[in-house]
C-alpha cells in the first residue's frame, strides 16, 4: 500500500481471488485480501463464522463477519442444507449457536432421514462419568460400530486423564490427539517413577529415572548405584547407606529423606503424593522452567486422581497398564483400528459415527478465565464445533461434583450454553449426586484409608513354574522368586515384572 506501482502490479496479476476458511485469518492475511482486490473487488471466500475457534493462533472472528462491509455490494450464499448429520443433532446444534451475539443466522437441515435424539448424561462425578462413556463405547462395538468411528471430545488435554485410566483397566485401545496420554508427559513420568518404586522397590527403570534427577549424577553413575542395592530385599534402606559424590551429596541427602518420608505407613495415597511433590517441585522448576506453570496444572490433575484410590497399589496398576497394540488382525484391516480421544481444537474439520463430548460442567467448559464478551463467545462456538462432528448419535456428559486440588468437593452445574439449550432436543439420564460423609459413602469415592494389612498374597509360598492371575496384569507364570518379599512373573500380555508380595493381589490358579 505504500508503493503504488508495486501494488498495481501485483493486483494487475490475480483477477479473481479465493479465500477458503476465511474465519481462521488474521488481521495481516485479511489486509493482504484486500490489498490484492484493490482494483476490482472479485473476492469470493468462503468460510463459516461458527467455526471460529483458533483466537489463540491469531485469527480474527471479525474478519468473517466485516468482509461484506469491507467490500460494498458482497452477495451471502447460505450453505445449510447438511450432508452429515441426522436432524436432531442439528436441531441441538442450532440451537447452540442461536444465542451467539453476532453471527450470520442460518439453520441447518438435512434430508438424511431418522436419527436419535442426542443424549445429556449428568453424572455424580468424574469417575462416573468415565465409566458410563465407556460402557457406551463397549456397548456401540458391540452393536457393530467400530471403535475408528467413535471419538470422545474435550476442551483441555487433561479432562481426559480419568477416562484414559478407565479405557486402560478395560483394554480399550485408543489415540489421543491434542495432546499426550496420560503417562507420556516428561513431568508425569518423574512423579509416577516415584510412586512406582513405592510399590516395587526393584523398579529399576523407575530408580534410574530418579537419580538421574540428581545435580551431577550421569547414567553410569546412576547404575553403580542402582548395582549397589539390587540384591537387597529392601533397596530404599540399602540406598541409604550408599556413600555419594562429594559434589551430589547435598542432593543425595535430599533424597533419601523424601523418601522416608514417603514411606510413613500413615500416609493415604494421597499423602504419599503430596510427599512426593514437595521433593519434586523444585525440580520441576528447574528443569521445565520455560513452562513448568502449564505442567504444574496437569500434576494438579494427577492430585486429583490419586486422591480418589484407597490404595497406592490400584494406581499404579491403572497407570501402568497399555492397551494392546492395534494391528492389521486385531482390528478388522484397519490399521489404525482405535478410539479417537481429541480436544476440541484437534478435532475441527473431521467427522465421527457417534461423538461424546465430556466435562460440559460451568467451570470447564467454558473455562472460568473465559467470561469475557469475545471468549466466552468463542466458547460457544467451540461447543458447536464439537457437536457438528457427530454423524449418528451425539453423548454430552458432565460430572455433577468434582475433587479440587486441595481435596476438597464442589458441586457443578452444567454448562451455561447446554442450559441455554431447550430440553426437548435431547434425551436426559441422570445419575443422582451423592456426598461422602459416611465411611461407606467414601469408600464409595476411593476415599477410604488404604489397609495396613499386607496382601493376601504376601502370605503364599511362591515358586517357579506356578499359573497366577493379577487383577490388572492378567495371567502369567512365576519366573523366578528373587528375594523373600518379590516375585518375578512373565505375563501374557504385559511381559515380565518383578512384584513386591506385601502388596501384589496374586491369585494362584495352576
Amino acid at each position: 500500500s505504500e508503493l503504488p506501482e508495486v501494488r498495481e502490479r501485483v493486483c494487475s496479476s490475480f483477477q479473481y481471488i479465493l479465500v477458503d476458511e476465511y474465519q481462521d485469518t488474521n488481521l495481516t492475511q485479511a489486509e493482504i485480501v484486500r490489498l490484492l482486490a484493490f482494483e476490482h473487488d472479485n473476492v469470493m471466500v468462503v468460510g463459516d463464522d461458527a467455526q471460529s475457534i483458533y483466537s489463540f493462533r491469531g485469527a480474527d472472528f471479525y474478519n468473517i463477519m466485516r468482509f461484506p462491509k469491507q467490500f460494498p455490494g458482497t452477495r451471502i450464499i447460505k450453505l445449510e442444507e447438511n450432508y452429515r448429520s441426522t436432524q436432531p443433532i442439528l436441531n441441538l446444534t442450532n440451537a447452540i449457536i442461536a444465542n451467539a451475539e453476532e453471527k450470520f443466522t442460518k439453520t441447518l437441515f438435512t434430508r438424511i432421514e431418522g436419527g436419535v435424539r442426542p443424549e445429556l448424561y449428568m453424572a455424580r462425578n468424574e469417575s462416573n462419568e468415565a465409566r458410563f462413556v465407556v460402557d457406551q463405547i463397549v456397548k456401540l462395538r458391540e452393536e457393530g460400530t467400530p471403535l475408528p468411528q467413535l471419538a470422545v471430545l474435550f476442551r483441555s488435554s487433561f479432562h481426559s486423564y480419568k477416562l484414559e485410566l478407565e479405557l486402560t483397566s478395560r483394554f480399550i485401545d485408543f489415540e489421543k490427539r491434542g495432546g499426550l496420554k496420560l503417562t507420556e508427559s516428561a513431568h508425569i513420568k518423574d512423579v509416577l517413577s516415584f510412586l512406582r518404586i513405592l510399590i516395587n522397590p526393584w523398579d529399576n527403570l523407575s530408580w534410574n529415572r530418579i537419580l538421574l534427577q540428581l545435580d551431577k549424577v550421569g547414567p553410569k553413575t546412576a547404575q553403580k548405584i542402582m548395582n549397589s542395592f539390587k540384591d537387597s530385599d529392601d533397596p530404599i534402606t540399602a540406598l541409604a547407606a550408599y556413600k555419594p559424590g562429594r559434589t551430589w551429596q547435598d542432593g543425595f541427602g535430599r533424597l533419601i529423606k523424601a523418601l522416608d518420608a514417603m514411606r510413613r505407613p500413615d500416609l493415604t495415597p494421597a499423602g504419599q503424593f503430596d510427599a512426593v511433590m514437595e521433593y519434586y517441585q523444585p525440580i520441576l522448576e528447574k528443569i521445565y522452567y520455560d513452562d513448568y506453570p502449564k505442567r504444574q496444572k496437569e500434576l494438579d490433575q494427577i492430585k486429583v486422581l490419586i486422591g480418589e484410590y484407597g490404595d497406592l497399589q490400584s494406581f499404579v496398576d491403572d497407570t501402568a497398564l497399555d492397551p494392546r497394540e492395534s494391528t492389521a488382525e486385531n482390528t478388522g484391516g484397519d490399521e489404525s483400528g482405535r478410539l479417537v480421544l481429541s480436544t476440541i481444537h484437534s478435532a475441527k474439520g473431521l467427522e465421527w459415527d457417534a461423538v461424546f463430548i465430556i466435562g460440559l460442567a460451568e467451570g470447564r467448559f467454558p473455562r472460568q478465565q473465559d467470561d469475557t464478551g469475545e471468549q466466552w463467545e468463542e466458547e460457544r462456538r467451540l461447543l458447536y464445533v464439537a457437536a457438528t462432528r457427530a454423524r449418528k448419535q451425539l453423548f454430552m456428559t458432565y460430572p455433577r461434583e468434582l475433587m479440587n486440588p486441595d481435596r476438597t468437593f464442589r458441586r457443578t452445574v452444567m454448562s451455561p450454553f447446554v442450559r441455554e439449550i431447550n430440553p426437548g432436543l435431547y434425551e436426559t439420564k441422570d445419575q443422582p449426586a451423592a456426598w461422602p460423609t459416611s465411611p461407606a459413602r467414601q469408600e464409595e469415592f476411593g476415599l477410604a484409608s488404604p489397609s495396613t494389612r499386607p496382601a493376601k498374597s504376601a502370605r503364599i509360598t511362591f515358586s517357579p513354574g506356578m499359573t497366577v492371575r493379577h487383577p490388572f496384569f492378567g495371567i502369567g507364570k512365576v519366573k523366578n522368586v528373587p528375594g523373600p518379599r518379590r516375585v518375578e512373573i512373565a505375563f501374557d500380555r504385559h511381559g515380565d515384572k518383578i512384584l513386591h508380595l506385601d502388596y501384589a493381589k496374586l491369585e494362584v490358579i495352576g
